[in-house]
């Protein structure tokens, strides 16, 4: 009788062996993450002091050299790599940043790229205006959410691996560039070739404030740009003896605001606009910019094909419309393996009681995930950074200091998850 109690005791102690065994790395991995956020912390207050906006070619300078010594202390193969292969862009600036590539190699067979971007949209001496600062679960600093987080979360979940000595992935490539917020430009060629080399992409633009998630897909950008050509003439004399711009400028956008198709995603928002030189004159030339968006790139086609057929009706024949369209960001598109490994990020983020939104469906905002997907049929998931809200609003960017741990967990983990094949993906 006591053997019998003896040997399902025993039994009882294998099957909770695994459980016991998991939880125990768990609470490894959470301990790990609690010990970086004081170094994370930290990394923020340092990045944010550098003003590195998309134009500002010193500020970019710094940065790179302190991200390339933080990569190199933690064992990558470091470089720097110029901007060869140059899309050009209407804004698009003579001279572009340089982006810093480390290469992390282990014990395994997968490939991963983890991707996140050094500039901004801030213009050189707005730092005053926003300095460093902790207040409650807020830490405020220029770019801190867009995306300085972003490479602070990159450089501790490969300190956290560090310091739990993993070393399953076959290779770590991290690719921080310098011109997202232009397009990237001189980037977007690069991190093409990195993501089709990869055997998944975790990229590290922020999380919203209000909703704890990750993005399967965001949305293309482009513009719209028309230019009318009038003749000009005396306003008061003889404005008969001139042809409107401003005038034919009107009746364009009036006639290609409902261009747009909310229903499939396709947003068309005529933003900018610009007209005449003196009081007096008929005005001989008008411009106007729209901004695009759309969440399948063969939207693109269609919505260039309809303003290019409608802009044909003029309210004034001698007038001429021109139509330059811009194809700046193409979409990322929900695939099944980014759905395969949302899920599991979902599974591994309830591991700490936090229920994480996984969102196949683009908000409207673009993001470099976009070029790292297009030659690939692995998972790109976009959003692995922390959660914050006021990006682009100069006075009022911050991040969640709650949202370090969680997040720091998450991304490591995901790490260690895809490299030892716990992720199912077609």
């Amino acid at each position: 009788m006591r053997a019998g109690w003896l040997w399902k005791g025993l039994a009882s102690l294998l099957l909770l062996a695994p459980l016991m065994a998991a939880a125990d790395l768990q609470a490894a991995w959470l301990a790990a993450a609690k010990r970086e956020q004081p170094a994370l912390l930290a990394s923020l207050r340092e990045f944010c002091a550098i003003e590195s906006g998309s134009r500002d070619l010193d500020g970019l300078r710094r940065m790179a050299e302190l991200l390339a010594a933080r990569l190199r202390a933690l064992g990558g193969e470091v470089e720097f790599v110029e901007p060869a292969e140059v899309y050009r862009m209407e804004d698009t600036p003579a001279e572009l940043g340089r982006s810093v590539k480390a290469v992390f190699r282990g014990g395994g067979t997968k490939k991963l790229l983890l991707i996140a971007h050094m500039d901004t949209v801030y213009p050189a001496g707005t730092l005053a205006r926003q300095p460093f600062a902790i207040r409650e679960d807020r830490a405020y600093g220029l770019g801190i959410a867009d995306d300085k987080q972003g490479l602070a979360v990159v450089l501790h979940s490969l300190a956290l691996l560090k310091a739990l000595d993993y070393r399953g992935y076959g290779q770590i490539t991290v690719l921080f560039n310098a011109d997202e917020e232009l397009s990237s430009p001189g980037s977007r060629a690069l991190l093409a070739r990195l993501g089709a080399e990869a055997d998944a992409v975790m990229s590290f633009e922020g999380s919203g404030a209000s909703n704890d998630k990750l993005s399967l897909a965001t949305a293309g950008i482009a513009s719209a740009q028309l230019t009318v050509h009038g003749r000009a003439a005396h306003a008061g004399g003889a404005p008969q003896a001139g042809v409107n711009a401003l005038y034919e400028l009107a009746h364009q956008i009036l006639q290609l605001r409902e261009l747009g198709d909310p229903a499939s995603g396709v947003r068309l928002n005529w933003t900018m606009a610009k007209a005449g030189v003196v009081r007096n004159m008929v005005p001989p030339l008008a411009t106007a910019e729209a901004d695009v968006r759309v969440l399948r790139t063969q939207d693109y086609e269609a919505l260039e094909q309809r303003l290019q057929q409608r802009i044909q009706f003029r309210l004034l024949p001698e007038s001429r419309v021109e139509l330059n369209f811009e194809r700046r960001r193409p979409p990322l598109e929900a695939s099944e393996a980014a759905r395969a490994f949302g899920e599991h990020a979902r599974k591994v983020y309830a591991e700490l009681g936090l229920a994480l939104r996984v969102d196949a469906i683009a908000e409207g905002g673009g993001t470099d995930a976009a070029f790292a997907a297009q030659r690939t049929q692995a998972p790109v998931v976009e959003r692995f950074g922390l959660r914050g809200a006021g990006a682009h609003s100069s006075d009022a960017e911050y991040i969640l200091v709650s949202s370090i741990v969680p997040r720091l967990y998450l991304a490591a983990r995901m790490i260690a998850e895809f490299c030892e094949g716990r992720i199912r993906t077609p």
